[in-house]
């Protein structure tokens, strides 16, 4: 069940913003294992000044941070595929892949209230996260 939040320095077609989307969500299926229907990514656009990035980037205009939340639990193995799937899923789009930055958070199942109110912990989640 994790959020993710993808913020760009440049506007998009629809479609291509809908790939990228795409993108971080297939590696999240293929390296947390997550559901499909189990979707919570948005795309945010800033315009270039509101939005620095290191200077040496060679096209500044593809920079793209993507921010994770989800629960702890994942190995570092799966933590390293997801990282590595997400490059290589965007790449397709022309986004360089040391234009792109990863930032996971985890937060324990507790802090989590979904479904009506329940904490995470206190359900079941229909997946496993140790993965």
């Amino acid at each position: 069940m994790p959020s993710v939040l993808i913020e760009v320095r440049q506007h998009y077609p629809v479609e291509v913003e809908k790939g990228i989307m795409e993108a971080v969500h297939s590696a999240l299926r293929e390296c947390f294992k997550i559901m499909p229907h189990d979707r919570n990514v948005r795309l945010l656009v800033h315009e270039p000044h509101r939005f620095e990035c290191p200077p040496d980037r060679e096209r500044p205009e593809y920079y793209t941070h993507i921010s994770i939340d989800c629960f702890a639990g994942r190995s570092l193995e799966a933590k390293r595929s997801l990282y590595k799937a997400i490059v290589t899923n965007l790449s397709k789009y022309d986004i360089p892949a040391n234009h792109v930055k990863i930032m996971l958070r985890e937060i324990a199942p507790e802090n989590w209230g979904i479904r009506g109110g329940y904490a995470a912990c206190d359900i079941d989640l229909g997946f496993k996260i140790d993965v």
